[in-house]
């Protein structure tokens, strides 16, 4: 994997957008591949924060206080850059991307969206009105600077978003050739229901019979408590009791633990803390006697927000005490300024996907880039990748 190419993070000239352009008539557009440690810094930051507040498609994953410190941890070379959209001066669109020489085990280099493996969601940070003019400059950028990718690769693509909409219509106006590699769907919380009518509605009276009898064998080792922790303060001490929860079960002994990792710890302590410090994180736990049993971090990002981590005690499983967590957690549904919560949850999860009804289509996207003999290329490969021509995107 090498980092791209120093042409690539030069300033494009100034360009006057396009008469169908979303950017206002006569407005200086350029799209600009830096560093992300270029944009490491207090004015950059503070760009980066008014554009998370323009978007129309909330993307924490790809905000300041989630995104910095995963690269800080996660890519201290320097490979990942952060492609900037920018009209009359003011950032419009932001995507971090890296350059890959092997997909998915076959060496077809390409350009494809950043994100980790604790990240869930790859919708680039837009401001609002300006999602195909970013697509545009994006794709233009890729075709002039593309090297020797082969093709542009987009992961956790949800397909109901305003993003995905012009971006399918665009990639369909100009013939060029695409698919959707992948299609998932995850479970999502989006109901106008009360929180008791959506748990009636979700589990049968047998199941929840079940809960309320756990609860009460529960009860009976010690009372229950559900906290909330909001502040920086409460998110660090959450953090480390999170840390040594997950720890202490199954992921701690396969090794896929976020503390079995010192840099996957590092970006997870300053993330959440940063993340509540921007009152984006809010964190929850079932607790007894003081003790966790169960803990989930949500991210709030309205109109929506994004069910992050979760971890319970294994020794206490017959209890179901992540379910009794969850139960709590459906407290979102009487917020008036949350639509929605994708659960960022694995397709077919054996908890969540019984206990949120609705889902969410996410997808990955191959997108041809380059000139005519590439892109030719990229079409017979994308041919043998999905089994039948490209058709555009899901």
């Amino acid at each position: 994997m090498s980092r791209l190419a120093p042409h690539a993070i030069e300033r494009l000239p100034l360009v006057s957008p396009p008469p169908e352009s979303d950017a206002p008539a006569r407005a200086q557009v350029r799209l600009v591949l830096r560093p992300w440690a270029d944009c490491d810094t207090a004015q950059q930051r503070a760009a980066w924060d008014a554009l998370a507040a323009r978007t129309a498609e909330p993307n924490p994953f790809y905000e300041s206080w989630f995104l910095l410190p995963s690269l800080r941890a996660l890519d201290p070379q320097g490979s990942v850059s952060l492609a900037c959209l920018e009209v009359d001066g003011q950032l419009a669109g932001l995507l971090p991307l890296r350059r890959y020489s092997s997909y998915y085990g076959y060496p077809l280099p390409h350009l494809r969206g950043w994100v980790h493996d604790n990240a869930f969601c790859g919708l680039p940070l837009v401001a609002a009105g300006m999602e195909a003019l970013f697509w545009r400059e994006l794709l233009a950028h890729c075709d002039a600077h593309a090297g020797r990718a082969l093709f542009l690769h987009l992961l956790h693509m949800p397909t109901d978003s305003a993003l995905h909409t012009s971006l399918k219509g665009l990639l369909a106006g100009e013939r060029r050739k695409a698919a959707s590699v992948q299609v998932e769907e995850r479970a999502m919380l989006a109901s106008r229901l009360s929180p008791e009518a959506y748990l009636e509605a979700s589990l049968a009276g047998k199941k929840r019979k079940e809960l309320r009898r756990q609860q009460r064998r529960l009860e009976e080792l010690g009372p229950l408590a559900t906290t909330h922790a909001r502040t920086p303060d409460e998110v660090a001490a959450w953090v480390e009791r999170f840390l040594a929860l997950e720890a202490r079960g199954w992921k701690g002994q396969a090794g896929s633990a976020i503390a079995s990792d010192p840099a996957n710890a590092a970006w997870f302590r300053a993330a959440l803390v940063a993340g509540a410090e921007a009152g984006r994180v809010e964190c929850l736990a079932l607790e007894q006697n003081g003790q966790p049993l169960a803990m989930l971090a949500n991210f709030i990002t309205a109109p929506g927000a994004y069910s992050f981590k979760t971890a319970f005690a294994e020794d206490f499983a017959r209890f179901s005490p992540g379910v009794l967590l969850q139960v709590a957690n459906l407290a979102l549904l009487e917020r008036p300024e949350i639509a929605w919560t994708d659960s960022c949850a694995a397709a077919d999860h054996l908890m969540i996907d019984h206990f949120w009804r609705e889902r969410r289509r996410v997808a990955r996207h191959s997108i041809a880039i380059g000139g005519q003999a590439r892109q030719a290329l990229f079409g017979l490969l994308l041919r043998h990748e999905i089994g039948h021509a490209p058709g555009g995107l899901a």
